[in-house]
């Protein structure tokens, strides 16, 4: 491995995949930052698992953070890794991985690439060529942290998206009438999709896909793309889901770089890389939902917005949706759910470019003042609905981000709010499936 910077950010890694004969249908589960007001759904998969073979003896689901069991359970995911790659669960091999996911009727297709963390920067006005899309949450770092510290192996769910409008990367991998070796090819489990990967390995392939990543990348068409001044910093990967588990890595790497040297395997990140233009990759908003509320929520925006917020009922749920969903104008519009109750709080010159950063703003501040105990941030609508009607309960209905002004957005005003989107509702989240040794051997 090479000291000096990769062109494009990116390398090709070498990857580790359960050896044929291990179920992969156990092996792969979803984001350890899914369901995380469910717990029901991670008992479920425990009950799958059991004790074969799996990703999921090697992360720590969210929902147990701060539980009593949490140390027990890092330590037991060092020792899965360690006796993972002793006892030959693992096959290894270098080279580009296509992974189609199916879920829902729709096919996304990415490409497995391990970026370079020199040239990642999370900060919210960065100017790096990998960048953070939404704020990041420090306080969530720690503990990730804990759980990477001292791992052999990282197993990412990390999706990177890069803006390709002409489909020069991914898509010809596709399209190409090219007998592929085949990595896997499954059902996940509870309901996800299926899942196959296949190895590019045609002459010429592998080169190929990094000079079109290159062509992205060059200053003069980056400019000419989003109408900048030629010297304006290229942004070519932009954070998609996963951004806090990159941000772990970034910060580990800072840590101890010194002393590892540049040629570590620890200075890269494993990630799967999306074009945003798939039409098989849908954005989503990210909803809220508050537990414990205890202030008035008229009074408590009216102390944070004065006259310019104002709570309007609604008859229906339907309404309140299709009101936050098909806004237009310079109001910002997010919708309400309690028990037996629905409405729109509207927000009339907004300090912030969208309404999920109005939104936090406010939320932060009622937190401060004592409004609520905890949030979640939930995929999906119904179950932004289903907490949010439950006694003591609040939820908070956001409209979705448009694909279309995705990057140019990040690279003029910044990272977006924390918790701003999300790619896809949270079945449709990545699974863990591929491995890479983050200690040399």
């Amino acid at each position: 491995m090479s000291s000096s910077p990769p062109p494009v950010g990116a390398i090709i890694p070498r990857l580790l995949l359960p050896k044929p004969g291990i179920d992969p249908g156990r092996w792969a589960v979803i984001a350890c930052d899914q369901f995380t007001s469910e717990p029901e759904y991670w008992e479920e998969v425990a009950r799958l698992v059991g004790a074969a073979p799996s990703t999921y003896h090697m992360v720590l689901p969210e929902v147990l953070l701060g539980t009593p069991g949490e140390d027990a359970r890092i330590a037991a995911i060092r020792e899965a890794m360690r006796a993972y790659l002793e006892d030959g669960v693992f096959s290894e091999r270098e080279g580009l991985l296509l992974v189609e996911r199916t879920v829902g009727g729709k096919t996304r297709r990415g490409l497995m690439l391990a970026l370079d963390l020199e040239q990642y920067d999370y900060d919210v006005d960065a100017t790096s060529l990998i960048r953070a899309t939404e704020g990041t949450i420090l306080e969530r770092i720690p503990p990730r942290v804990r759980i990477r510290s001292g791992a052999l192996l990282e197993v990412p769910h990390i999706l990177v998206l890069i803006d390709d409008p002409e489909g020069t990367v991914i898509e010809p991998l596709a399209a190409a009438d090219t007998a592929r070796h085949p990595a896997y090819d499954f059902d996940l489990m509870l309901g996800s999709g299926h899942l196959r990967g296949q190895w590019v390995d045609a002459p010429g392939e592998p080169a190929r896909t990094l000079t079109a990543l290159a062509a992205l990348a060059d200053p003069a068409a980056f400019a000419r793309k989003y109408d900048l001044s030629p010297d304006n910093p290229v942004m070519l990967f932009a954070m998609g889901d996963g951004n806090h588990s990159l941000a772990t890595a970034k910060s580990i790497w800072e840590q101890h770089k010194a002393e590892l040297g540049m040629d570590h395997p620890a200075r890269y990140a494993l990630v799967e890389v999306e074009n945003i233009h798939d039409a098989g990759l849908k954005f989503e908003a990210i909803h809220r939902v508050l537990f414990g509320v205890q202030g008035d929520l008229a009074a408590a925006l009216a102390a944070h917005f004065g006259e310019r917020a104002h709570l309007i009922p609604c008859a229906s749920e339907m309404e309140m949706a299709q009101r936050v969903d098909d806004q237009r104008g310079p109001d910002h519009l997010v919708g309400v759910i309690r028990e037996n109750e629905f409405a729109i709080i509207a927000v009339s010159s907004p300090t912030s470019n969208l309404p999920v950063g109005t939104l936090q703003n406010f939320l932060d501040d009622w937190e401060q003042r004592g409004g609520y105990a905890r949030i979640d941030y939930v995929h999906g609508a119904d179950v932004a609905a289903r907490l949010g009607a439950q006694p003591g309960n609040l939820g908070l209905r956001l409209p979705v981000i448009p694909k279309s002004s995705f990057f140019k957005t990040v690279i003029v005003d910044g990272a977006m709010p924390r918790k701003a989107f999300s790619m896809g509702e949270a079945r449709e989240k990545r699974f863990y499936m591929e491995a890479r040794r983050i200690e040399p051997e």
